[in-house]
């Protein structure tokens, strides 16, 4: 059975980009959502290693693991917000923050990205997944008058708002007009900010993603290009099949990345990353327990385009610096419980744990 892969995709934009949601909102850019005013986080786990400086949020995910019994757990990703640290490994950090809980069985099943582990569904605010979700109908129900003209207005009201604000890019966030109460302190730095959504990655395995017939094509074009070219002098045959044998993994990973154009990061929990490089740096082990870290998301450079996109001023940082093709984070295991440090978990602490961050660059740029 293949792996379950969770594709966080652009929902609307933040009206304000320092404004507030709560820890159980995944989302890209804006001000981290903690949990509690009392997590324990240490002033220097959110300043660059680097310069000092203070961190700006570039991902902030909802995780809970309910299989190990753990519902209240968010993956926090950081940056240095000055351009000559941002493109540097130690410029970046990964907070995981849970509420530790004694472990108990849990009476409910799933499959390993649903109910047993995974993002939350609550991703985007509540006043946009009512939009998002597809309503249950009754065939016996409908007005077929009243639907022919809802959906004349509907197409009137689309039709105007495209000549307003024409859009750059297929299925890129959209303002939101939902006003709420912004962060106090102005001294953080943001990263323009948009609600992610969920959708999971239809994979038909074998590297396949979508029709295979175009890769059945591609095999004949390169076929027939190489007998075309026999006749050239050997240096010539050799450049050819060199940009034509190109690195496999990396074909694969944007092969996988052209499927979902719009992907700002991937969720599968004790699952495989999709690398861009054929060669895996190791994750190392859990600083507080000794276990092994295991993969459980990465950012995909889709990310960089929609902040670009955003550089209008609002925000005090654009990621311009950035040549990554992904960032993949690990993270325990055994999810410990920070507070524990190796021992028993209490059952009423909030408990602070940095992870491991492994950049893969573009190595074009």
């Amino acid at each position: 059975m293949a792996e379950e892969v969770h594709l966080g995709l652009p929902g609307p934009w933040a009206a304000d980009y320092r404004e507030k949601a709560d820890h159980y909102t995944t989302k890209i850019g804006g001000v981290p959502d903690w949990p509690t005013g009392d997590t324990g986080i240490k002033p220097e786990m959110l300043q660059c290693s680097l310069c000092g400086m203070k961190l700006c949020l570039v991902a902030q995910v909802y995780a809970p693991v309910v299989k190990l019994n753990i519902e209240e757990r968010i993956i926090y990703v950081l940056v240095c917000s000055t351009p000559e640290c941002g493109p540097k490994p130690e410029s970046w950090k990964v907070i995981r923050v849970q509420k530790c809980r004694s472990t108990e069985k849990t009476a409910s099943g799933g499959d390993e990205l649903g109910q047993a582990t995974g993002p939350s569904s609550t991703s985007v605010p509540e006043e946009q997944i009512d939009k998002q979700k597809s309503p249950d109908i009754n065939d016996d129900d409908f007005d077929l008058d009243a639907l022919a003209e809802a959906l004349e207005q509907a197409a009137t009201l689309a039709s105007n708002s495209k000549k307003k604000n024409k859009p750059k890019r297929a299925n890129a966030p959209i303002k939101c007009p939902v006003l709420k109460e912004k962060a106090s302190d102005l001294s953080v730095p943001v990263l323009p900010c948009f609600y992610i959504y969920y959708d999971k990655e239809q994979y038909r395995g074998k590297g396949a993603v979508g029709s295979s017939s175009n890769e059945l094509v591609l095999d004949k074009e390169r076929t027939d290009a190489t007998n075309d070219e026999e006749e050239k002098w050997e240096g010539e045959k050799y450049e050819y099949d060199k940009a034509i044998g190109a690195d496999r993994t990396f074909l694969k990973f944007k092969k996988r990345l052209d499927a979902y154009p719009e992907q700002c990061f991937r969720y599968s929990y004790g699952g495989k990353p999709l690398s861009a490089a054929t060669k895996l740096q190791d994750a190392g082990s859990c600083r507080l327990c000794g276990s092994p870290r295991q993969y459980e998301l990465q950012l995909m450079s889709p990310l960089s385009y929609f902040l670009h996109e955003a550089g209008d001023g609002s925000s005090n940082y654009a990621p311009s610096s950035w040549t990554w093709l992904t960032l993949i984070v690990y993270t325990c295991s055994k999810s410990c419980c920070p507070s524990s440090r190796g021992g028993k978990p209490c059952s009423c602490c909030w408990g602070v744990a940095e992870e491991e961050i492994v950049i893969q660059e573009d190595e074009a740029v």
